[in-house]
């Protein structure tokens, strides 16, 4: 299982990305400045947007998730119940495990943004999938919940994890790292664990049942 980046390059304007990479079973990390194209790169490995040249091979590749940063873009349901539904979920115990007991009738989008990104989170991190990709998922997240999320991350023992983000404070046992600069994708290889991406980072360790 793999995705393969063969001098991907996508061209707008001013703005270009070159992607040159292979990526394999794990957690990766993608990391950049704003504005210099991880949730394009993440759109390319969806499949969502398509090269200017070159090509993105998947191999063995049968499912994908991509979240995006804004949950909004991303929600179907009127009420909590039909989202659930929409995920093949059964909405009572569902609602009830995320913290949602009693509100299945209530409208997405009264929830606050940290609500509705966790809800969104946890619908997506229900399903398996090959290849899951996201795009800032700790953001609106509070310390708890990045923390919880973190330990969702690192309990998915099969697949390809790709987490596009700023953050460098939470972040699980990250197994790849990547950069975004200057235009072009780098590869910084394998790590043991975030701590070797930036100093002082918080270490989530994997479950021992994982290991």
């Amino acid at each position: 299982m793999l995705i393969r980046l063969e001098s991907a390059e996508v061209a707008r304007g001013s703005f270009r990305l070159s992607a040159v990479g292979t990526f394999r079973p794990g957690i990766h990390r993608v990391s950049g400045p704003v504005g210099s194209g991880k949730s394009t790169l993440a759109l390319l490995m969806a499949g969502l947007l398509h090269p200017t040249s070159g090509t993105v091979y998947r191999e063995g590749i049968r499912s994908l998730l991509l979240s995006l940063q804004f949950p909004e873009y991303q929600i179907s349901g009127s009420t909590l119940l039909e989202e659930c539904a929409s995920w093949g979920l059964d909405p009572v115990p569902f609602l009830n495990a995320e913290g949602f007991r009693n509100e299945s009738g209530r409208d997405p989008f009264s929830l606050s943004r940290g609500e509705l990104k966790r809800f969104h989170l946890a619908c997506i991190l229900s399903k398996p999938c090959d290849l899951l990709l996201l795009d800032e998922p700790f953001s609106a997240l509070d310390c708890r919940q990045k923390e919880l999320l973190c330990d969702r991350l690192s309990g998915r023992s099969t697949g390809i994890t790709v987490i596009f983000t700023h953050e460098v404070e939470f972040l699980p046992e990250i197994d790849y790292s990547w950069n975004i600069a200057d235009g072009s994708l780098y590869d910084h290889g394998r790590t043991s664990g975030p701590e070797m991406i930036v100093t002082g980072l918080k270490k989530i360790p994997r479950r021992p049942s994982d290991e």
